[in-house]
Protein backbone atom coordinates (compact mmCIF):
# COMPACT_ATOMS: atom_id res chain seq x y z
CA UNK A 1 0.00 0.00 0.00
CA UNK A 2 1.32 3.48 -0.84
CA UNK A 3 0.80 6.72 0.95
CA UNK A 4 -2.29 8.62 -0.10
CA UNK A 5 -1.52 11.53 -2.35
CA UNK A 6 -1.77 14.96 -0.74
CA UNK A 7 -3.52 17.81 -2.36
CA UNK A 8 -1.28 19.26 -5.02
CA UNK A 9 0.21 15.88 -5.87
CA UNK A 10 2.87 15.74 -3.10
CA UNK A 11 3.38 12.46 -1.26
CA UNK A 12 3.97 12.30 2.46
CA UNK A 13 7.41 11.04 3.24
CA UNK A 14 8.03 8.67 6.08
CA UNK A 15 11.77 9.20 6.35
CA UNK A 16 13.42 9.55 9.74
CA UNK A 17 13.61 13.14 10.99
CA UNK A 18 16.88 14.95 10.48
CA UNK A 19 18.37 16.18 13.76
CA UNK A 20 18.52 19.93 14.03
CA UNK A 21 21.93 21.48 14.47
CA UNK A 22 22.79 22.70 17.95
CA UNK A 23 23.32 26.43 18.09
CA UNK A 24 26.19 27.61 20.20
CA UNK A 25 25.55 31.18 21.23
CA UNK A 26 28.51 33.18 22.43
CA UNK A 27 27.78 36.12 24.69
CA UNK A 28 30.54 38.55 25.49
CA UNK A 29 30.31 39.88 29.01
CA UNK A 30 31.97 42.99 30.28
CA UNK A 31 35.37 42.32 31.79
CA UNK A 32 35.04 41.44 35.44
CA UNK A 33 38.25 43.09 36.53
CA UNK A 34 39.74 42.14 39.86
CA UNK A 35 37.81 39.50 41.77
CA UNK A 36 34.70 40.78 43.52
CA UNK A 37 35.10 44.36 42.37
CA UNK A 38 32.71 46.70 40.58
CA UNK A 39 33.62 49.05 37.77
CA UNK A 40 32.79 52.75 37.73
CA UNK A 41 29.76 52.34 35.46
CA UNK A 42 28.29 49.56 37.62
CA UNK A 43 28.73 51.60 40.81
CA UNK A 44 27.26 54.72 39.21
CA UNK A 45 24.26 52.78 37.90
CA UNK A 46 23.60 50.99 41.18
CA UNK A 47 23.88 54.18 43.21
CA UNK A 48 21.92 56.34 40.76
CA UNK A 49 24.75 58.87 40.50
CA UNK A 50 26.60 60.27 37.52
CA UNK A 51 30.04 58.66 37.01
CA UNK A 52 31.72 62.07 37.27
CA UNK A 53 30.21 62.58 40.73
CA UNK A 54 31.46 59.14 41.77
CA UNK A 55 34.93 60.13 40.51
CA UNK A 56 34.72 63.33 42.58
CA UNK A 57 33.87 61.29 45.68
CA UNK A 58 36.94 59.15 45.03
CA UNK A 59 39.08 62.28 44.69
CA UNK A 60 37.68 63.66 47.96
CA UNK A 61 38.37 60.33 49.70
CA UNK A 62 34.71 59.69 50.51
CA UNK A 63 34.65 56.30 48.80
CA UNK A 64 37.56 53.91 48.33
CA UNK A 65 38.61 52.76 44.89
CA UNK A 66 41.67 51.22 43.29
CA UNK A 67 43.05 51.71 39.80
CA UNK A 68 44.26 48.94 37.56
CA UNK A 69 47.14 49.19 35.08
CA UNK A 70 44.90 50.86 32.50
CA UNK A 71 43.68 53.49 34.98
CA UNK A 72 40.16 52.10 35.41
CA UNK A 73 38.54 52.55 38.81
CA UNK A 74 37.46 49.45 40.72
CA UNK A 75 35.27 49.51 43.82
CA UNK A 76 34.36 47.16 46.64
CA UNK A 77 30.84 45.68 46.38
CA UNK A 78 29.84 47.87 49.34
CA UNK A 79 30.56 51.10 47.40
CA UNK A 80 26.93 51.72 46.31
CA UNK A 81 25.83 51.52 49.95
CA UNK A 82 28.59 53.95 50.94
CA UNK A 83 27.47 56.35 48.20
CA UNK A 84 23.87 56.10 49.39
CA UNK A 85 25.05 56.92 52.92
CA UNK A 86 26.90 59.98 51.59
CA UNK A 87 23.79 61.15 49.76
CA UNK A 88 21.61 60.71 52.87
CA UNK A 89 24.07 62.66 55.01
CA UNK A 90 24.34 65.39 52.39
CA UNK A 91 20.56 65.72 52.29
CA UNK A 92 20.22 65.77 56.09
CA UNK A 93 23.15 68.00 57.02
CA UNK A 94 24.05 71.43 55.64
CA UNK A 95 27.64 70.32 54.87
CA UNK A 96 29.71 70.25 51.72
CA UNK A 97 31.06 66.96 50.39
CA UNK A 98 34.57 67.56 51.71
CA UNK A 99 33.36 68.00 55.30
CA UNK A 100 31.21 64.88 55.02
CA UNK A 101 34.46 62.89 55.06
CA UNK A 102 34.98 63.89 58.67
CA UNK A 103 31.40 62.94 59.56
CA UNK A 104 31.81 59.54 57.85
CA UNK A 105 35.07 58.91 59.74
CA UNK A 106 33.41 59.77 63.05
CA UNK A 107 30.41 57.53 62.32
CA UNK A 108 32.73 54.64 61.39
CA UNK A 109 34.70 55.15 64.60
CA UNK A 110 31.50 55.17 66.66
CA UNK A 111 30.46 51.88 65.03
CA UNK A 112 33.84 50.33 65.83
CA UNK A 113 33.59 51.42 69.46
CA UNK A 114 30.04 50.09 69.77
CA UNK A 115 31.14 46.74 68.31
CA UNK A 116 34.05 46.57 70.76
CA UNK A 117 31.69 47.39 73.64
CA UNK A 118 29.27 44.65 72.55
CA UNK A 119 32.12 42.12 72.36
CA UNK A 120 33.42 43.07 75.79
CA UNK A 121 29.91 42.91 77.29
CA UNK A 122 29.32 39.51 75.72
CA UNK A 123 32.59 38.25 77.22
CA UNK A 124 31.83 39.62 80.68
CA UNK A 125 28.36 38.05 80.71
CA UNK A 126 29.80 34.61 80.13
CA UNK A 127 32.25 35.19 83.02
CA UNK A 128 29.40 36.22 85.34
CA UNK A 129 27.36 33.07 84.70
CA UNK A 130 28.54 31.56 88.00
CA UNK A 131 26.85 34.30 90.06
Amino acid sequence: MTAAPRPGGAHRRTATPVPRPVLNIVVRAAPLGPAHRLGLDAVATRSGLHPELVRRFVTLGLVDATRDATGRLWFEPSAPATLARIQRLRAALPLNYASLGLVLDLLDRISELEDALRRSNAGSRSDESWI
